[in-house]
């Protein structure tokens, strides 16, 4: 059976993204930002809790880089397709490992995001939410005098459990559950697909490079661009 055909059949579809989703808006991969100006420094050590504590300079730095480059950035096909599915009732909801907020962006409304959102900055102190572009205008520290800091999950801090539970929970009622770019390496998103057939779904993997999963899954689409896939399958539908 084709993705459009599993996808009529399923009367509650979940759908993962990894960062392959991201890479075709033209946003780099968390781990490329090693060339250029983040050559000599280890981009997994910035984003961490250590960085924030003890190297705040460099930790600024990397995070107004991000957000810069998250702001010359917008969702593609397949973020948008996504939205029209969930819209017709096609797809329950998106379980994302990315920070970009595009799945949002392009009008989907239910997003668990397992790694936090880029879009906002919080207060350490005091928890209050403001918009990113805070950073780009210099903008570090709360009314409070707290210190403003992404509102993603940090190397050395725990997912958010209340996402995590949400997560677990999609996976385990799939009928039919989709990875989109996702390279299934990092837990826990990668145990989702797995819950999801131990629990029934059908399970399908669409990345460019093969996954420790393919052998559990049902259908698997490689070598092609997750927007290209998504637009078939829609213009099938």
């Amino acid at each position: 059976m084709s993705l459009s055909e599993w996808l009529r059949a399923s009367k509650r579809t979940v759908v993962l993204t990894g960062a392959g989703m991201s890479t075709e808006s033209g946003l780099p991969d968390f781990r490329s930002a090693k060339t250029g100006l983040w050559q000599h420094k280890n981009p997994e050590r910035l984003a961490s809790t250590h960085a924030l504590q003890y190297h705040r300079d460099d930790f600024i730095a990397f995070y107004q880089y991000r957000i810069r480059t998250l702001r010359e950035c917008e969702p593609h096909t397949g973020h948008h397709i996504l939205a029209r599915w969930e819209e017709r009732g096609l797809i329950d909801s998106v379980i994302t490992q990315n920070v970009d907020g595009f799945h949002q962006q392009a009008g989907s409304r239910h997003v668990i995001e397992l790694h936090g959102s880029l879009r906002t900055v919080r207060c350490a102190r005091c928890d209050q939410s403001y918009e990113s572009d805070a950073y780009l205008t210099d903008t570090f520290y709360c009314s409070c005098g707290g210190f403003l800091r992404p509102s993603v999950v940090l190397f050395g801090e725990a997912l958010p459990a209340d996402a995590v539970e949400q997560a677990w929970r999609a996976a385990q009622q799939a009928e039919l559950f989709i990875v989109l770019g996702s390279s299934l390496q990092v837990s826990p998103a990668n145990q989702l697909p797995l819950i999801a057939k131990r629990n029934g779904a059908k399970l399908i993997i669409v990345n460019m490079e093969p996954t420790e999963l393919d052998e559990w899954a049902d259908l698997v689409i490689q070598n092609r661009k997750i927007g290209d896939v998504l637009a078939e399958a829609d213009q099938e539908m």
